[in-house]
């Protein structure tokens, strides 16, 4: 492989396999996606819930709302954990940066008197500093990420709590958009979007008006643009750019990539800055949505996160995967846990469906992997 042929973005395909030119059939071609398992897990979920959950009001405007902006938030994480997965490193500690950037908001704004604005340039400012304290301790020490972020998971939370506790005296932090909820900054990131359009559909019967008239729903959560955004982003980022073709190089094999002339430790340090980032953007959604921080926000949502990846088509070893199967996997979490809400089965059994949908994608993965390496 030359430094030319690393450098060029990859126009067909966002995986080493397609780079390799191999001729193949529609079939060969469609299995080699790593979307297309999250996509069938997808479709067979809905299709469970409409014949079980029909008539629950999980599929009317309101449930699918809420799936929505549960598969929103977590689809923001899974983005940025899909890109770092391909790249062949983990992030653990995002769980904490989401607890620590909605304590670095609400802090700052309740007890130091900040502007909200202000509040979240800190926190996105902390996030750079940390992802960039990740990277750097990974690719120098050549320990194994898994255990310098299981570190950081501690370190953020620990730290998150004790702050907290000293400063207020207590592990929440109300009222920190209290008389600004109309303000731009709170709109854009913990407000709703289409109002207009929803208010319409009720005027003319489509959806359920409430007793004053308002539609049922009266708009869907900034979370989901935003998840939009970040996944159009990270897909255009692997597919379109010289920094995808390097993410996939450096988690297909980094000592090759190296030998190419990739800036595989460059590469590691900005991925691992993305999956801090989207913690804290998952945290400043969060915290303007409720108003309110608390030191356990973001509690496992790093096993969330990467599981929403690897059912989305990422391998564990790297090298593999999309942003779009990552939403595709985020989707299907949402919907299982409104699903299992709406109908009324015990929410424990949420814990269960994560253990065994991570199995079974791995066992998915590795066969489609292997079906996809043998047609070569």
């Amino acid at each position: 492989m030359t430094a030319d042929a690393i450098n060029q973005p990859k126009a067909l395909e966002p995986t080493p396999l397609a780079a390799n030119g191999y001729s193949s059939s529609n079939l060969t071609r469609a299995l080699r996606r790593p979307e297309l398992g999250a996509l069938t897990g997808t479709v067979l979920v809905f299709a469970l819930f409409g014949i079980f959950a029909g008539n629950s009001g999980l599929f009317s405007p309101l449930g699918i709302s809420n799936f929505l902006q549960v598969s929103g938030q977590l689809g923001i994480l899974a983005a940025a954990v899909a890109l770092l997965m391909i790249g062949g490193e983990f992030d653990l500690s995002i769980g904490s940066m989401i607890g620590f950037a909605s304590v670095t908001i609400g802090l700052g704004v309740t007890e130091f008197g900040l502007p909200i604005w202000l509040t979240i340039i800190i926190a996105f400012a902390f996030a750079i500093a940390i992802g960039t304290a990740n990277g750097l301790l990974v690719v120098r020490t050549g320990l194994p990420s898994f255990i310098v972020t299981l570190a950081g998971l501690f370190v953020l939370r620990g730290l998150t709590l004790a702050l907290t506790r000293t400063i207020t005296g207590r592990t929440q932090i109300p009222y920190i958009t209290e008389g600004q909820e109309d303000s731009f900054v709170v709109q854009i990131f913990g407000g709703k979007f289409g109002s207009g359009l929803f208010q319409w559909l009720a005027d003319i019967g489509w959806i359920a008006k409430r007793a004053d008239g308002l539609p049922m729903v009266q708009g869907l959560s900034m979370s989901i643009a935003w998840w939009a955004l970040v996944t159009v982003l990270a897909t255009w980022v692997l597919l379109k750019t010289r920094f995808g073709n390097w993410i996939f190089a450096v988690g297909g094999d980094d000592r090759a990539a190296r030998n190419v002339g990739v800036p595989v430790n460059r590469v590691k340090v900005g991925l691992f800055i993305s999956t801090a980032c989207a913690a804290t953007l998952f945290a400043t959604i969060q915290v303007l949505e409720s108003g309110s921080a608390d030191t356990l926000r973001g509690f496992q949502k790093e096993f969330q996160a990467i599981i929403a990846a690897v059912i989305g088509g990422c391998l564990l070893t790297g090298g593999y995967g999309s942003a779009v199967g990552a939403m595709f996997g985020a989707l299907i979490f949402g919907t299982v846990e409104m699903g299992i809400f709406y109908t009324g089965i015990d929410t424990d059994w949420f814990q269960v469906f994560l253990g065994a949908m991570l199995l079974i994608a791995v066992l998915v993965n590795n066969y489609v992997r292997r079906k996809a390496t043998e047609a070569r």
